[in-house]
């Protein structure tokens, strides 16, 4: 197998968990290259990632961040990934269009099953990757430990390219499995180049057997040379390496330490040789062989306060200069990205990552070309909202900045969306879970100036009845000159649970005119919309079967008010219950945490349906039950909580059901504050 090193810019994406340390491991990598003079620390706040007020005050990455490095003349654009799941929608929106992620762990058992979703996500996307063991000197047991929970967690086969070389319980430098070559860490400096210890020689061989054997799984004549002892050619090793991770048969795993920049070289040589181009990232997400002229989408939209919007683009194919109109619009700039920093550039080519100054219309996820239809490429996969606040000004006054300032939000971050419900009267805000709101909320006060306030959102009871009745209303007014008249008799009964509202007319004989039975079908339904228990009505029909009107005095508004008052009148005879709205709710939890998700669920008034294996994710199950929306508020704050933050669910509305007793008094004692 012959593989040639690639050429041209890669973008590489840098993923994991929370505290994995991916933030610190990009500052390294800027640092070795020299794309920045001065290392920075997490710690200081002072890193090219997490650059962001409000990742500086969460500690923590909120956002992707992006800057370019040149390692041995071959440029690449580096993309730091959150790793708390609720921002993994930042995550999500990049994975698409780079050409290969670095995954980031601890080196402990009990932490990594907390990879799974991010894997299983990279795999569904055809992302080639690779997996970089950090924090090797907390590493407290074997390798052997870490791979087996590391093949637990990912659906391909784990791949060890190192070993640990270790003096005094301490790791000390690895051996590198397709060089065979061993390395002492060095500080502040590259690891220097030792001979084998003679300790290692039987283990490294084993390893080295071991790697070989997986790689032949893929390769009939690797395959072949191992059943004849036949040493392969370390060309041929990374060929193989470099070959099946791109078409992504194989997860290699490498070690080292960000923090003191053990193995990050070797970690960038990997990248160097292995990284496919960008040609064949545009090939998997469907770029047309065919189209003329460039392709970029849109991975990041992000609002600055001097620069106005910035489109942050993946260019797929072709090139761009400043000046160009992509589909149809002419972006005030073309700018490099360097954390927070946007720097002014001439032009970019296939593989470059760019942002596009003021392309108003221009969303995150779409597709820029020049002169031609964009094309439809993989679409970006979005993360379900599972968490909500209801948001209101704090100063009525900002109510219209507030709706502005929303859609900006959102535009930035697609994993948040807005609802507005007319009936409750309330803006509710849905995300991830209450780190990425209450982000949110910092974003609008240091962005745009707004103070906001939080609050639970407010559930949509409903109201039914539990038996019908006859109701006969006159109304009439006389004021001088033309009065007011309308008789209405209606009969009511409840329906199925679902049914909604029924309208039915029975008069006959002219009882009423024709043109006056729209206003009292009108006056009901506004009747309708709060019932004697402060809720609207649904579930129920209603027949006019009799009535009279005068001649002069009668009129649509007239009996708009009749029918108004006819079942403001009933309702109260026909038994009202209080209805709350109840959820279908798919839970997906490791198999091992399935005891406590069925507990979630009933400990909520749930009723739980079934559980089965979750399709496609080994060791995870999928717990279906009932829970009523009232009890739905932080159900994602407890379940990642039992699940080491890897448990998610989504829902829809089922049905209504009957709330009675204590709870539903406390209901009705609410809503008449």
């Amino acid at each position: 197998m012959n593989v040639s090193k690639p050429s041209g810019p890669r973008s590489v994406a840098i993923v994991g968990t929370y505290s994995s340390g991916k933030t610190t491991l990009l500052e390294n990598i800027l640092h070795i290259t020299g794309a920045t003079h001065r290392k920075g620390s997490v710690d200081a706040g002072n890193t090219v990632g997490d650059s962001s007020p409000e990742a500086r005050a969460h500690g923590m990455s909120v956002e992707v961040n992006i800057a370019s490095a040149i390692y041995l003349d071959d440029p690449f654009t580096f993309i730091d990934c959150p790793g708390s799941v609720e921002f993994l929608g930042e995550t999500l929106a990049v994975l698409n269009d780079v050409d290969a992620a670095v995954v980031v762990c601890e080196p402990q058992p009990e932490k990594l099953m907390a990879l799974k979703p991010i894997l299983r996500y990279l795999v569904e996307l055809r992302v080639p990757h690779l997996l970089f063991v950090n924090k090797v000197e907390k590493m407290s047991g074997p390798v052997a430990q870490i791979l087996d929970a590391l093949q637990t967690a990912s659906d391909l086969p784990v791949v060890l390219r190192q070993i640990p070389i270790t003096r005094d319980g301490t790791i000390t430098g690895y051996v590198d499995l397709a060089s065979e070559r061993c390395y002492l860490y060095r500080e502040a400096g590259p690891s220097e180049r030792i001979d084998l210890p003679p300790d290692l020689a039987e283990k490294e061989s084993e390893a080295r057997f071991a790697m070989l054997e997986q790689l032949a799984d893929y390769d009939d004549h690797l395959m072949e040379e191992l059943l004849e002892d036949i040493e392969p050619s370390s060309e041929e090793v990374f060929a193989d390496l470099a070959q099946e991770l791109a078409e992504g048969l194989i997860l290699p795993v490498m070690l080292g330490a960000a923090e003191t920049g053990h193995g990050v070289r070797r970690l960038l040589k990997a990248l160097r040789h292995e990284v496919p181009p960008v040609e064949r990232t545009a090939a998997r997400v469907g770029v047309p062989d065919d189209h003329p002229g460039p392709v970029a989408r849109v991975i990041k939209t992000l609002y600055t306060g001097q620069g106005g919007k910035l489109s942050i683009a993946r260019l797929l194919r072709g090139s761009l200069k400043d000046g160009d109109s992509l589909n149809g619009h002419r972006a005030a700039g073309l700018f490099q990205m360097h954390g927070q920093e946007a720097r002014k550039i001439d032009g970019a080519k296939a593989g470059e990552v760019v942002a596009l100054g003021r392309m108003e219309d221009v969303q995150t996820g779409d597709v820029l070309t020049i002169g031609a239809d964009a094309p439809a490429l993989t679409p970006i996969p979005r993360p379900d909202p599972v968490y909500a606040m209801a948001v209101s000004a704090v100063e009525q006054r900002d109510d219209v900045k507030l709706s502005s300032a929303l859609g900006r939000l959102c535009e930035e971050d697609p994993s948040l969306s807005v609802e507005h419900d007319q009936d409750l009267q309330q803006t509710v805000l849905w995300g991830q879970g209450d780190i990425h709101l209450k982000v949110a909320k910092e974003r609008l006060k240091s962005r745009f100036g707004l103070d906001v306030e939080f609050s639970r959102p407010a559930v949509p009871y409903r109201e039914a009845i539990r038996k019908g009745t006859e109701q006969h209303t006159r109304y009439k007014r006389q004021s001088g000159g033309h009065g007011q008249f309308a008789d209405v008799v209606v009969r009511i009964r409840p329906l199925p649970r679902g049914s909604g509202f029924l309208f039915e007319n029975e008069i006959v004989g002219g009882a009423i005119p024709k043109q006056f039975i729209p206003a009292v079908e009108a006056g009901i339904r506004e009747a309708l919309s709060s019932g004697p228990l402060g809720f609207p009505v649904v579930d129920l029909a209603v027949t006019l079967v009799d009535g009279k009107y005068h001649s002069v005095d009668s009129s649509e508004q007239s009996f708009k008010i009749a029918g108004r008052q006819v079942m403001a009148e009933a309702l109260k005879n026909c038994s009202p219950v209080l209805l709350e709205p109840v959820m279908k709710v798919e839970v997906f939890v490791p198999s091992e945490a399935t005891a406590a998700a069925n507990n979630l669920i009933t400990g909520r008034r749930g009723q739980i349906l079934g559980f089965d294996a979750r399709e496609g994710w080994k060791g995870w199950d999928q717990v279906t039950g009932l829970i009523p929306q009232a009890e739905m508020h932080d159900l994602i704050v407890e379940l990642r909580s039992s699940t080491m933050g890897v448990g998610t669910f989504r829902f829809r509305f089922d049905h209504l059901q009957e709330l009675t007793g204590r709870l539903a008094e406390e209901v009705l004692e609410a809503n008449k504050i």
